[in-house]
């Protein structure tokens, strides 16, 4: 069934739905695994859940319009990241999930998709740069006592981590872009 729905003839689209699909299908575990870390301070931490629906209807919005959906998710990966940030803050390392949704602006689309792929690939940074060089979100929603936070940085980057090698292994295994081919 996963497969079926994920499915999508253009191969960066099928990527982009499968990509989002796990991200959607994983996101209720987050919280779960915040609240076994550091106990009920993360109780907050369920708001996150809120984008998974989002990231599983994804794979529904690339099969009527591809381009439109494999823009979506490296969007609304910005937009979820930019989220956690101001719960969770940057000292939480959420802010490293931001590489992921470049990486995605960059590799979803076409090389006749470049001008699109850098406008979105740049969302991402630039809120980077806002938030580290630049006025930012301010305080975060949530605080943490320094442990809370070290534990919360180590998922943080033990997830970016995963989450950019599965992109890594599912891009792989499609033809890489070329100006052929249409969204």
């Amino acid at each position: 069934m996963i497969a079926a729905y994920t499915d999508h003839p253009e191969p960066l689209t099928a990527a982009t739905s499968l990509t989002a699909f796990v991200i959607g299908a994983n996101g209720p575990f987050y919280p779960f695994y915040l609240f076994i870390m550091i106990g009920s301070t993360a109780l907050p931490v369920f708001l996150t859940m809120l984008a998974s629906p989002l990231f599983l209807a994804i794979p529904f919005l690339a099969r009527r319009h591809p381009r439109v959906g494999r823009m979506a998710l490296p969007v609304l990966g910005t937009l979820n990241t930019v989220w956690c940030i101001k719960l969770l803050g940057m000292d939480s390392g959420v802010a490293l999930f931001l590489l992921p949704c470049i990486g995605l602006a960059g590799l979803s689309f076409t090389t006749a998709e470049r001008r699109l792929s850098l406008s979105l690939l740049a969302l991402p940074f630039a809120f980077f740069l806002w938030q580290t060089h630049g006025p930012g979100l301010g305080a975060p929603l949530l605080s943490f006592t320094p442990a809370q936070a070290a534990a919360l940085r180590g998922l943080n980057i033990a997830s970016v981590g995963t989450l950019t090698a599965f992109i890594g292994l599912v891009y792989a295994r499609e033809p890489g872009p070329s100006a052929g081919m249409s969204g």
